[in-house]
Order: C-alpha cells, then structure tokens, then sequence
C-alpha cells in the first residue's frame, strides 16, 4: 500500500463513524479535519469532495456489517444455518453495532429517503438489492437442496426479514431498549425453523 493509499484508508476509518452518527448534512469538513488531525487540503488532495468521502465511509461502515454477516455462516452451511446467521449476528453485535452509530444502511437510507438522488442514495439502494438477493440465493439453494420448503416463497422472506432486522434497529435505537430488535430476532428464527425448514 502506498503511502496515499494508507492516507486514503486513515480518512475512511477516522471519518466512518463520524458519518453513519451525524450523517452525510450533519457532518461539516471541521468534522473531518478535527477526526483525522488533518487539514483541508489533504482530505481534499485525497478525495474530490466530501460527498466522495461520504461514499467511502458507507462502503467501509457496510464492510463492517457485510464481513461480520459472512463470517457467521460457512458457505458449505446448510441454507437453514446460513439464514440463521444473520439473526445470530445481530443479536451479537447489536451493542457494537449502536456504539458505531448503527447499522449504516439504516441511517443513510433514512438521511437520503426524501432527498433527490444522488449518489449515496443509489449506494444505499444498490446495498439493499444486494442484501436481498443474498438472501434470495440462499433461499432458493435451500429449496433446490430439499432443506427448505419447496413452496417457501424467497422474495417475500428475503423482504420480512430485512424489514424485521431495520425496523428492530431503529426501534430499539430511538427507545434505547433493544427489546425490540431481540423480539424481531426471535420472530425471524421462528419464521425459518418452522415455516422454511424441512
């Protein structure tokens, strides 16, 4: 890694959690300065502008969170434990998860739902279609490998179960209590126990 390499990835670390707290408006380029102990003009010999680094900091926040997912569920895992991974998860790292800000896809797609597009908002849908179709794959590997339900419908889970994972963060975010994430958690693990599994 050259040496502007590395510089590049200390912004993107120093100033990640920064955006996914105050987000892409709430964060000033003092914020940025005061984060990496850097002036202006080498943030700016480092990216184009602030929404580049804004990008780059979702992207590394979603690493995080993307890494962490992979890393509890083996691809030779049958599709049940795969699917049961990303309860498992978060049920984990949901306090690690609040001390970064939460979860980066939630508080971006909240910061950029009534803006006009711009590029961190096709970012956050892009994550979305990803997350999705992750799930999908999963789903529809289980049902060809006779470990899930032929009938089990993968679009409509792969949706519930996103819904059930955001909806909890943000509850349990705006309360304070992450009861409500936990009871979300559960019902997802009911929801592939009993109405996916063989």
């Amino acid at each position: 890694m050259s040496k502007a390499e590395r510089t590049r990835q200390f912004i993107i670390e120093q100033t990640a959690p920064i955006f996914n707290k105050q987000g892409f408006a709430g964060t000033s380029l003092n914020d940025l300065t005061t984060a990496t102990g850097l002036t202006k003009g080498a943030i700016y010999g480092n990216f184009e502008n602030k929404e580049e680094v804004a990008l780059a900091a979702f992207d590394y926040n979603l690493g995080l969170v993307r890494d962490g997912l992979r890393a509890g569920a083996e691809s030779s895992a049958p599709a049940r434990e795969k699917l049961l991974a990303m309860p498992r998860f978060y049920r984990k790292t949901f306090s690690e998860l609040r001390g970064m800000g939460g979860c980066p896809i939630l508080n971006t797609a909240v910061e950029v739902d009534d803006a006009p597009p711009t590029a961190l908002r096709q970012r956050v849908q892009e994550s979305l279609r990803s997350w999705r179709g992750n799930i999908v794959r999963i789903i529809e590997a289980g049902k060809q490998a006779g470990e899930l339900k032929p009938a089990t419908e993968a679009e409509r889970y792969a949706t519930l179960f996103i819904a059930l994972v955001e909806g909890g963060i943000l509850v349990a975010k705006a309360t304070g209590d992450a009861t409500a994430l936990m009871t979300t958690l559960d019902h997802i693990e009911h929801l592939i126990n009993s109405e996916l599994a063989v």
